[in-house]
């Protein structure tokens, strides 16, 4: 699979063809994924923060946990997506929140980039799927970019029972760190009325804007009617399938 297919993949979108329209579709959007308040709470209870703290936020999306990791903690961020109208994005709202000097915004593949970036003490992968392979391939890559006692922060999900393999129930996952060396330190699992809260409010948006590219490009109504289907597939299996959720995991 490209990196392209990857990100379509993670995105929820089902062809690559798909890809120039994201930036568009996603535009009324700033969090595309992990909860930035989920996580600022999560490392102030567990975490000792200081301005040398270094963090990397893998496929960092329009950088709405940078942003407020920089603003919130006052820690570095370097945050890597692979859409440049994302990063661009980022950058802006950095400036704008004050935190510009604190964040470092680039585009790039993390498949390759995870491989090189190091010495982190806290590396960020929210709601990416399985861009890095399965769970343990993830774990293993994660681990590698953070110092030893790093921790690592995944937004997921928990399969409610073992019957998709592509979700790990809990205690899949915990086998999964006992096998690489991780501790489990917290776990959030969303709200089931805050899923439908937030999907039925990210849904509207999409459709909307779906809506506008379809009169501009009647031949690829299909494209958009597509997307508009998986994304809702994907609220489906949140609300009913899974459970979503944002893990806190140190490196033992």
């Amino acid at each position: 699979m490209t990196v392209e297919e990857k990100l379509a993949k993670s995105l929820t979108a089902e062809s690559v063809e798909l890809i120039p329209y994201l930036p568009y579709l996603l535009q009324d959007l700033w969090e595309l994924g992990a909860s930035p308040k989920d996580i600022v709470e999560m490392i102030t209870r567990h975490i000792p923060v200081s301005k040398e703290t270094k963090v990397l936020d893998l496929a960092c999306g329009k950088g709405a946990v940078s942003v407020n990791l920089a603003k919130e903690l006052g820690c570095l961020v370097k945050g890597i997506d692979l859409i440049p109208e994302f990063i661009d994005f980022a950058v802006q709202k950095a400036q704008e929140f004050g935190v510009g000097e604190l964040c470092d915004f680039a585009v790039g593949d993390i498949t390759e980039l995870v491989k090189t970036e190091k010495d982190y003490d806290i590396v960020i992968l929210g709601a990416a799927g399985d861009v890095l392979g399965n769970s343990e391939e993830t774990i293993k890559l994660l681990k590698k970019t953070v110092k030893n006692g790093g921790y690592i922060i995944i937004d997921d999900a928990y399969g409610n029972d073992e019957s998709n393999p592509q979700y790990p129930t809990k205690e899949q996952w915990l086998e999964i760190f006992d096998k690489t060396g991780i501790k489990l330190i917290e776990d959030k699992v969303i709200d089931d009325d805050e899923i439908a809260r937030l999907n039925d409010e990210q849904q509207k948006w999409i459709i909307k804007r779906a809506n506008e590219l379809k009169e501009k490009f009647p031949e690829k109504v299909c494209l958009f009617d597509s997307y508009i289907q998986t994304q809702q597939d994907e609220c489906n299996e949140l609300e009913n399938e899974i459970s979503g959720v944002t893990m806190l995991l140190k490196v033992m």
